[in-house]
């Protein structure tokens, strides 16, 4: 295998795509598109806001139009205005898209997003790819991509798994402060499962340090003799891990050489899964985790 300890670039993080969904040209409303790119740019204007004439400029449109539209998402609270003169008035976000947001949030899971992505990962790595969650300190899977062939890994949907010997598991413990991961380990206990399995505080500190480091987790035989993973957290809109995806395979697949250009597929999948849920990518995450 490639060096552990070695660091995914910023830039193989950044190649990842976002929404995969074509869209057809035939059925675009123009003036609704030219509203939205509206909303991008009174965003990205922040708390200050942004005055009529530079938005008008930005999407290309006359003041007038882009007046009009400013006056319709005024009326929905989508867009606040901000001075009494029309001369210095500026506009900012409104409420009504937090509110959306979160509507879109409570009505998205983690395996609805992640699924068509896993499927993907797996075609293009022909491994199994799985998605888990932390439930209660144990790492639980909620969506599997099986690799083509006849092998089929234990991991079963909604199995707990013991996160001090798993890919997903440690990658979830390396997200949160180090304290509550390590409270969940003194809490669950780490058996052994494998004689590479890491059983001692110590041990697994230093690994979930190399976690952070190189922005992904290992599982080398730890939890099944012969059978390897890689494990990456996935990251919500606030910076969070939402969950973790990973791929498996057995060790004596010559895949497993190739470790630095798994992990690039992994993280490159994990990106589009975090952009899909408004979160950062994976280098940016990680990085805010080191100490």
């Amino acid at each position: 295998m490639e060096n552990e300890s070695t660091p995914l670039s910023s830039a193989r993080a950044e190649a990842a795509g976002r929404s995969r969904c074509p869209v057809s040209d035939r059925y675009r409303v123009q003036s609704l598109g030219r509203g939205l790119d509206l909303l991008e740019h009174v965003g990205r204007a922040g708390p200050e806001g942004e005055r009529l004439t530079h938005l008008a400029a930005a999407i290309r449109l006359s003041k007038a139009a882009t007046y009009a539209m400013l006056q319709t998402f005024l009326a929905h609270g989508y867009v606040i205005a901000m001075g009494d003169s029309a001369s210095t008035r500026r506009y900012r976000l409104g409420m009504s898209l937090a509110r959306l947001g979160d509507l879109a949030v409570a009505n998205i899971t983690l395996a609805d997003v992640a699924m068509p992505v896993l499927r993907d990962l797996t075609e293009e790595t022909r491994m199994t790819s799985r998605v888990a969650v932390l439930d209660e300190g144990y790492a639980v899977v909620v969506g599997r991509a099986d690799a083509p062939g006849a092998i089929r890994f234990d991991a079963a949907l909604g199995r707990r798994e013991l996160p001090h010997c798993s890919a997903v598991g440690k990658a979830l413990l390396a997200a949160m402060p180090r304290a509550d991961a390590k409270a969940i380990l003194r809490r669950l206990g780490m058996p052994r499962r494998t004689a590479s399995t890491l059983t001692t505080m110590s041990s697994l500190d230093d690994e979930l340090d190399l976690t952070i480091a190189r922005g992904y987790a290992i599982d080398n035989e730890e939890d099944t003799a012969g059978v390897v993973c890689l494990g990456t957290c996935v990251f919500d809109r606030m910076g969070k891990a939402a969950g973790a995806i990973s791929v498996t395979g057995l060790k004596q697949n010559h895949s497993w050489k190739k470790q630095g250009r798994l992990a690039e597929a992994l993280v490159r999948h994990a990106d589009e899964i975090s952009s899909r849920l408004g979160g950062p990518n994976v280098a940016v995450a990680w990085a805010s985790k080191r100490k």
